[in-house]
């Protein structure tokens, strides 16, 4: 059976929520962060970047939520368009990296330093609250003219959007009043929430109490490039 090493997480989330469309029978092997166990040596056998998520799948071993997504939707043939040389797998790929690449690393680095990187930060969560917002525009544009992110087709990417999308309110400090301004992507976030899957991938989260507490073990497993500045 397919093993899916997870966290509450916003990248963990979405191959949840495919996994769950899918219907793939799978075993959910959390791994607190917050503990260090993204660190441990069997871990790092599965995804040597200690990160989640993870699958292993017979002789399968995969890391990285958008590669998961991409290969698990190819093998199954669903929520992906098919055909490599088409228009619609071309668009497919462009979204897909682009919430690999920009909306995911933009919006944790947002989160990273409102909430948690000592003072002085104003030029860093300058740069970052305006490259999230930035890379969310261009998603609420997108969905402006489009039901979903590749049209009438519901996919793998809008499963990409969800995880993030579930928390723009926390990445961009700006609470109930994000919707006034990304009305679009509130919409597909609520059509999202409705599906049966996107109700089993959140309740996972209940499925094993991960540690909430950002105390010092925490933050020395959470963020180990701190224990560098102690040597100066």
């Amino acid at each position: 059976m397919l093993k899916f090493y997870y966290n509450a997480a916003p990248n963990p989330m979405k191959v949840a929520l495919l996994l769950e469309e899918l219907g793939l029978p799978y075993e959910p092997v959390p791994v607190d962060t917050r503990k260090g166990e993204q660190f441990s040596a069997e871990y790092l056998k599965v995804n040597p970047n200690a990160k989640v998520p993870a699958i292993v799948d017979g002789d399968v071993r995969m890391f990285d939520s958008n590669a998961i997504l991409l290969f698990l939707a190819d093998r199954e043939k669903r929520f992906v368009p098919l055909d490599t040389k088409s228009a619609a797998r071309g668009d497919m790929l462009a979204w897909l990296m682009f919430i690999a690449s920009g909306i995911g690393p933009f919006s944790g680095q947002s989160v990273h330093f409102r909430n948690v990187a000592p003072e002085p930060k104003e030029y860093a969560l300058n740069r970052y609250d305006f490259e999230a917002n930035r890379h969310w525009k261009l998603i609420e544009d997108r969905l402006a003219g489009s039901r979903y992110m590749l049209g009438e087709e519901y996919s793998i990417v809008d499963m990409a959007f969800w995880g993030w999308a579930r928390l723009v309110p926390f990445v961009l400090g700006t609470g109930d009043a994000t919707w006034t301004t990304y009305p679009q992507i509130k919409r597909l976030l609520d059509e999202i929430n409705t599906r049966p899957a996107a109700a089993r991938a959140e309740a996972l989260k209940t499925r094993h109490a991960f540690k909430t507490e950002n105390d010092d073990e925490a933050k020395r497993f959470m963020f180990p490039q701190n224990e560098r500045l102690k040597k100066k």
